[in-house]
């Protein structure tokens, strides 16, 4: 396969899946629908037709008998008056007329048989096209119904893939809230072991401040010591 070839199989495919994605089945069915009634009234037009053309042969037919029955007179006529000559035309044209007469009755007869194929197509169609329209409508709520249906599936998962964050943001916070309450009871432990110095609290300020006065006191009592010793070593 060449490389146009290819590509051109490659284009159609994309196309095809496009137009796929594209396409309403609603509206396919609507259509399709569409062109049958059209169909449909194209055999009614059939049929009024053919009605029409036999109509107007009938109305012939007639026109013709009563010419028929007028030349058949006119002969009667000529007869009487002993002027066979006249009769003989009058005969003769009613014989011309009979034989269009018996044309006209087969074209009628013709009629009839068309008229009653289409009528009976008509019929076929007419239920047809029904029953399309009805199996038409079901699949129509049937699409409907499913489409609804994965809009609701489609929020649904929406929903819970957003849920599924908020629970795994949740469980990060209460893994750092653990890990905070660990650090701090930890941190307490030390500090009432000694390990640790409060440095926040107002007491243990009180506490250094009294440490230094405590050491001061303590060098003044070794000093004063010294000084008592060293006055005793004079004496």
């Amino acid at each position: 396969m060449g490389l146009l070839a290819r590509m051109e199989t490659v284009l159609k495919s994309k196309m095809s899946k496009l137009l796929n994605k594209m396409e309403d089945p609603r509206e396919t069915l609507d259509y399709s629908y569409e062109r049958q009634l059209e169909l449909l009234q194209n055999v009614k037009k059939g049929v009024a037709e053919v009605a029409t053309s036999k109509k107007r042969l009938q109305l012939q037919r007639a026109k013709l008998v009563q010419n028929i029955d007028k030349l058949e007179g006119q002969a009667r006529d000529a007869i009487a008056s002993d002027r066979e000559d006249l009769a003989r035309l009058a005969l003769e044209r009613k014989a011309a007329l009979q034989q269009q007469v018996e044309e006209i009755n087969r074209e009628i007869a013709e009629l009839d048989k068309q008229q009653e194929k289409l009528v009976e197509a008509e019929k076929r169609l007419s239920t047809k096209v029904e029953i399309f329209r009805t199996r038409k409508e079901s699949i129509k709520a049937q699409y409907s119904a499913a489409e609804a249906q994965v809009k609701i599936n489609e929020s649904v998962t929406g929903i819970s893939e957003e849920m599924a964050d908020v629970g795994l943001a949740l469980e990060r916070a209460e893994n750092k809230t653990e890990e905070m309450k660990a650090r701090a009871e930890a941190i307490d432990e030390l500090m009432e072991a000694g390990t640790l110095e409060d440095l926040t609290g107002g007491r243990d300020e009180i506490d250094r401040e009294l440490a230094k006065i405590s050491a001061k006191t303590s060098v003044e009592s070794e000093l004063a010591r010294l000084k008592a010793e060293a006055g005793k070593e004079g004496k």
